[in-house]
């Protein structure tokens, strides 16, 4: 964890959507995405928020760079909150921070050769055109193959299209990058690739990553810190180490839990996960898990729990968290850059 200010700071950031259809008669209610999500990211560190699907995870990465428009909340860049949420005041946080789309090829005008759109966002925010060589740079930095800038996005496999998007990213030196399930459909060797450029980046640039995935593995290896979220809500935050080596939210554990581990002789310890997730538009009272929760008792099912401080930059949304003595094995080393693996 880095200390110091918080490079972008969200604070009870809510977003709902209506909630009836177009064509619906009768009025419904607005549908709670996010509910008061409060995760603080600093310069130079890497925060993972992990979810199952539909848990809002992508939906917070885009309302940080207002691609989604909060209904709630405050943003804050630099120690100075954002007054409102227009487009006018999400330039600021632009200026400053990228977005890796889930589906990178798709972000891409398949019209533009891949030289082109990684200049692109630099003619956009106005700081002139990229040079030849300064494109071969860029590529070259997100270990881009110089040949396929004169391609088109459809003729890139799925490795390269996310260098290409990363190059392009690059091109405004953002200070923050949100990444969306950055390595979703990738080799495993290819997945090890894009998570050691990004480290590489963190590195050169002192760029902060969030990285918004449901993969376990990927934020073991990479992350700092690590943001649980579910049906909209923070259950635990704290340092990565810690969270995996000790969590204290059911769903936490359960979510580890449901790692596979190349070892036959560990056995789960803890209740599995029970059933699907509930649907945004019927919450169950109380805790919003505990009809999935192994280690539910009555007050979970009608009394909301309240973050609560376990350690320091460690919290917990549960009423009876889990034993500390709870642990999970480490399954293995942190990736590290590759500039420290040639030191």
């Amino acid at each position: 964890m880095t200390a110091g200010t918080a490079l972008i700071e969200a604070n009870n950031l809510s977003v709902s959507v209506p909630g009836s259809g177009r064509w619906s008669l009768a009025r419904k209610p607005p549908v709670d995405i996010l509910i008061d999500v409060s995760v603080a990211v600093r310069p130079g560190e890497i925060v993972c928020m992990v979810g199952e699907s539909g848990s809002g995870k992508t939906t917070f990465g885009r309302s940080l760079l207002g691609l989604v428009k909060p209904s709630a909340g405050q943003i804050v860049l630099d120690g100075t909150p954002l007054p409102d949420f227009t487009q006018r005041s999400f330039r600021r946080i632009r200026r400053e921070a990228s977005m890796l789309f889930q589906e990178p090829v798709t972000s891409f005008d398949p019209r533009q050769r891949i030289g082109s759109i990684i200049a692109e966002p630099r003619r956009i925010a106005g700081s002139g055109s990229l040079r030849n060589e300064d494109i071969v740079e860029l590529a070259r930095k997100a270990d881009l193959a110089e040949p396929l800038l004169s391609h088109f996005p459809h003729a890139l496999s799925g490795g390269q299209a996310r260098r290409a998007a990363v190059a392009r990213s690059l091109s405004v030196v953002p200070r923050l990058i949100v990444a969306d399930e950055p390595t979703a459909g990738l080799d495993v060797s290819v997945q090890g690739g894009v998570l050691n450029l990004f480290l590489d980046i963190r590195e050169e640039f002192q760029t902060a990553f969030l990285l918004i995935t449901h993969n376990l593995s990927i934020a073991r290896h990479v992350s700092d810190r690590i943001v649980i979220l579910y049906l909209g809500r923070v259950l635990e935050s704290g340092p990565a180490r810690e969270i995996f080596r000790a969590p204290r939210h059911p769903y936490t554990r359960a979510l580890l839990d449901s790692e596979p581990v190349p070892d036959p002789t560990k056995r789960r310890t803890a209740p599995p996960v029970i059933g699907e997730v509930p649907s945004l538009t019927a919450r169950p009272s109380g805790c919003e898990f505990h009809t999935r929760c192994g280690f539910v008792q009555d007050r979970c099912r009608h009394e909301r729990p309240v973050q609560s401080t376990i350690s320091a930059d460690h919290q917990v949304a549960c009423h009876f968290p889990l034993s500390p003595r709870l642990t999970v094995v480490d399954q293995g080393p942190r990736l590290v850059p590759r500039a420290a693996n040639r030191k």
